[in-house]
C-alpha cells in the first residue's frame, strides 16, 4: 500500500529552511516520494493553522520511514530545526 508524508510548517527563518528544502527534496526523491503538494493554498477548518503544507506519495510506509531515518534527510532536518515548527507524520493509504 502507498503511504503519504503530510507535514503542516510554520517557518521562522526562510534563508535556513530553504537548505532543509534542498536537502529533503533530494532525500524524498532517493527514497521513491513524489511531491503532491508543496505549499499551496490551503483552507483550514479545523486544528492548529500552519501557512505551508506538504504532502509526499511513497510507495510505502516502510519507504517513508526509512526517508525520515536517512542520513541525507537527517542531515537536511538540521536546517529545519530552530528554524520551523511543524509536524509531520506518515500516513498508509487505500489505494
Amino acid at each position: 500500500m502507498g503511504a503519504l508524508w503530510i507535514a503542516h510548517v510554520t517557518v521562522t527563518d526562510e534563508e535556513a529552511y530553504a537548505r532543509y528544502a534542498a536537502g529533503a527534496t533530494e532525500a524524498i526523491a532517493a527514497h521513491g516520494g513524489t511531491f503532491i503538494a508543496r505549499g499551496g493554498r490551503y483552507v483550514q477548518l479545523e486544528g492548529k493553522d500552519r501557512p505551508r503544507n506538504v504532502v509526499a506519495r511513497f510507495p510505502d510506509v516502510e519507504s517513508a520511514e526509512k526517508c525520515y531515518h536517512s542520513d541525507a534527510y537527517q542531515a537536511a532536518l538540521n536546517h529545519a530545526r530552530g528554524a520551523s515548527e511543524r509536524e509531520l507524520m506518515i500516513v498508509e493509504t487505500t489505494d
